[in-house]
């Protein structure tokens, strides 16, 4: 015999009986599949992805990642295997029990304790029959943590509370049935039991607590140690509402920024930011010699209206949406790269450059968007790329199950996928690795997405919020979700581009990943992006203009060197984060320095690495320091980590050493021409650093010309080979 917390159990022979326990409390509300048994399952970790809820289940027992499938979970328990995994007259002798306990061998340890309440409820579940919940049962509808906000010492804790609350205005606390999750563990830890804790380190984190799909967070905030007078946040300058914002959260965080950087490194940074290329040393003197208090704006305006402006930031986009030639066609790339570049030369208004490719149609020879078309030919395959990369929405896990760290379910996915399914095609289709022909796009009269599990077609339906009630039923589906998508009153599409630009221009995004606007992703400064996306709406998606807000903010002419009191932040722009050059930016940085300019395959002479239409042209330099692999499908994430294989192709590359050896090339003409040692050593500098050279700099170069045997040109060589491998030229400060 043995008790339980239900009754005895009694063992005579073979035969077992349970005996229930029965005193004068009240009933306890009965336990439901959905309701009770599926969150436990979450919570105990049972249904992750490391577990049974991995594509293959485990050890021949197989539940849907985190519970997104309740119906086939309740299968899975009841009556696979013959029903074996559970034994309603003996439910402490159930399988799936005995195996989440480990009193059999289990392979996933001890997930549920025998004597505690996860083990209690599971076992009246089973007793009870395993009922699902009653379809006319109160639907959940929202989760709430308390607090929703939290500023902490550190190593302080306390403990959330969870709530959830449904459609009959019932609220019932989950704490213990709910997962937890922090943004930056090593910052804020939670433990299974909704137990915050800070560690040692000042910083941020967001505490997400998740139940039934449904996720609520908890902001947590430990400042730095030490008091900063608030007299100094309020001396700090303010261009426009950026600076209000970053500087409301450096007070909050107790950060102070770093000083303000000088002109010359305003100068370079800026060029490298607005059109991807070095000033001349005639352009960085003339703005260093510049008193004007207005020469910065003065800069950034004329940047944005030089022709480089547009393959520089056309050549950002190429890697979103750039397809592989030898699958579409290099004429179908050819015009979608001369389409990109032109609605840059245009300015087209963001929301018109997304209403283009959306909706595109024609032929792939003529419309360059079709070409996008071509390359995505089912609707679950444009779906998700056409949400990351418009909405910042990554849809992809919701293709086969529930999102785990968002609301998406499959349903969702395959209604917004329904968008695309009337998309038809006139041609040959493709043909590897050679698709040269010509095809056409255009809106269909038929076509319908059906859902993988109940087969059932589904319409065209948005992620969230309603199509606009003038949609004409026969139109093209694309022209009802394009006018959704860049509605005013959705908030994603304005977002996702803010943060885009906010990360070239910045270093980090405010959401980082770029694309990636969830719950469970919070943005470091959210009421900043809100600022940044409504201002961006407001002044017409003019791609332009939020260049040209964030450049003239305070916070953007920030130094990079860190003080005492922001050293450790890398999220809230107490200073400027270095970013290391794109590929295609740092060789046309070295071709400029050297005066040497590079030949590409398919591409005309001494044309510029920026103005490369593919990735299939060769280049061991673009390898190297991170261009995408040509055959990765967009959207491609660039890489901006260092490597040793970079610094030594900088060292040793005979295309670097051609360059700086070229008798066409600055070394040349330096050595040549009539300059002292002196001017050639700051000539140097402007070209790679766009900065005159300290005193020490100028001394050490001018004394490289007096060493007995110094050959002048090789002199000029050594110098500049030198300062191209430093990293105050491969960054971006």
């Amino acid at each position: 015999m043995r008790a339980t917390p239900s009754g005895l159990v009694i063992f005579l022979g073979v035969l077992t009986l349970a005996a229930p326990l029965t005193s004068g409390a009240e009933p306890a509300a009965p336990v439901t599949f959905e309701k009770d048994v599926e969150p436990i399952l979450t919570r105990a970790g049972c249904n992750a992805g490391a577990c049974h809820g991995k594509a293959s289940g485990q050890n021949g027992f197989k539940l849907s990642l985190l519970g997104f499938d309740p119906t086939f979970d309740h299968m899975a328990i009841a009556r696979e295997a013959g029903g074996r995994r559970v034994l309603p007259s003996i439910p402490d002798q159930s399988l799936f029990l005995q195996k989440a306990t480990a009193e059999l061998p289990h392979g996933g340890g001890r997930r549920i304790e025998p004597d505690g309440p996860f083990y209690e409820t599971l076992r009246r579940w089973i007793a009870d029959g395993l009922p699902r919940t009653p379809a006319d049962a109160p639907k959940l509808e929202r989760v709430v943590v308390e607090p929703a906000e939290r500023t902490l010492g550190r190593e302080e804790a306390f403990d959330l509370r969870v709530a959830a609350h449904f459609s009959d205005g019932s609220t019932q606390d989950v704490t213990h049935l709910a997962a937890y999750g922090s943004s930056e563990s090593t910052l804020v830890a939670v433990d299974a039991e909704g137990r915050v804790k800070a560690g040692p380190i000042a910083g941020e984190a967001t505490i997400s607590a998740r139940y039934e799909g449904l996720f609520a967070n908890c902001d947590v905030s430990i400042p730095l140690p030490g008091e900063v007078d608030a007299a100094l946040y309020d001396a700090l300058p303010r261009s426009n509402f950026i600076d209000d914002h970053v500087w409301a959260k450096l007070k909050k965080l107790g950060l102070t920024p770093s000083a303000p950087a000088g002109d010359a490194t305003y100068l370079r940074r800026a060029y490298l930011d607005v059109i991807g290329r070095l000033p001349t040393p005639d352009e960085a003197r003339a703005f260093l010699d510049d008193s004007a208090p207005d020469k910065r704006a003065r800069l950034v305006d004329r940047l944005l209206e030089r022709p480089e402006y547009a393959e520089h930031w056309a050549n950002k986009w190429m890697d979103l949406l750039r397809p592989n030639p030898y699958r579409v066609g290099i004429k179908a790339v050819f015009n979608l790269d001369g389409w990109i570049r032109d609605a840059f030369r245009r300015n087209l208004p963001y929301d018109q450059f997304v209403r283009e490719i959306v909706t595109a149609r024609g032929s792939t020879f003529e419309q360059g968007p079709a070409t996008i078309f071509r390359d995505h030919r089912e609707p679950i395959e444009i779906a998700p790329v056409v949400s990351q990369l418009f909405l910042g929405i990554r849809l992809d896990c919701a293709k086969c199950h529930h999102h785990p760290f968002e609301s998406w379910g499959q349903e969702q996915f395959y209604e917004f996928a329904a968008f695309f399914a009337r998309v038809d095609r006139k041609g040959t289709g493709l043909s590897p690795p050679i698709s040269g022909s010509e095809e056409v796009v255009f809106s269909g009269k038929k076509g319908s997405v059906e859902h993988p599990l109940t087969g059932e077609a589904l319409p065209p339906k948005p992620l969230f919020g309603s199509l606009p009630p003038d949609v004409d039923p026969e139109a093209d589906p694309r022209e009802a979700l394009a006018r959704w998508m860049t509605a005013a009153d959705n908030p994603y599409f304005a977002q996702v581009m803010a943060n885009r630009v906010w990360a070239d221009l910045m270093g980090p995004g405010i959401v980082d990943p770029v694309d990636d606007l969830r719950a469970t992703n919070p943005p470091s400064n959210g009421p900043l992006l809100d600022a940044l996306a409504v201002d961006f709406r407001d002044h017409g998606y003019d791609v332009k203009h939020l260049v040209r807000t964030i450049m003239a903010s305070s916070a953007y002419a920030l130094s990079s060197e860190p003080n005492d009191r922001n050293i450790a932040d890398t999220r809230n722009y107490s200073r400027h984060y270095r970013q290391r050059l794109r590929a295609e930016t740092l060789l046309d940085a070295i071709s400029d320095a050297t005066g040497v300019p590079d030949d590409f395959d398919a591409a005309p002479p001494r044309s510029r690495a920026v103005n490369i239409w593919t990735n299939r042209v060769p280049s061991l330099f673009l390898d190297t320091f991170g261009r995408p692999d040509p055959n990765q499908d967009p959207p491609c994430e660039r890489t901006s980590d260092t490597a040793v294989v970079q610094a030594l192709h900088l060292m040793n590359a005979p295309g670097v050493h051609e360059k700086l050896a070229s008798d066409e090339g600055q070394a040349a003409a330096l050595a040549k021409g009539d300059k002292s040692p002196r001017a050639i050593v700051e000539e140097l500098y402007l070209l790679a650093y766009s900065r005159l050279p300290t005193d020490e700099e100028r001394t050490v170069g001018e004394s490289l010309f007096q060493e007995p045997g110094a050959d002048r040109r090789a002199v000029v060589e050594d110098i500049l080979w030198a300062l191209l491998n430093v990293p105050e030229f491969v960054f971006k400060d």
